[in-house]
């Protein structure tokens, strides 16, 4: 359902953030998002809309061509 799942994974797990941390990041900058779905997110179960890309790279630090780094 979407490439970048792994790549949040990978970079989460790089800069030691949680799930729970990740998500309470997310919902600080207005993406109210739980661990649950974050879950999927990096399982590749669930959907991630051009939007969401886009904050999960601003709430990881990284570029979006990060998120997609060998999916292309």
């Amino acid at each position: 359902m979407n490439v970048i799942g792994p790549h949040i994974k990978r970079l989460r797990h790089k800069n030691h953030i949680t799930q729970e941390e990740l998500t309470a990041r997310c919902n600080l900058i207005g993406w109210n998002i739980s661990r649950g779905t974050l879950a999927k997110i990096e399982s590749q179960i669930r959907r991630v809309t051009d939007s969401e890309v886009e904050l999960i790279a601003k709430v990881l630090k990284v570029e979006i061509s990060e998120l997609y780094k060998d999916s292309m």
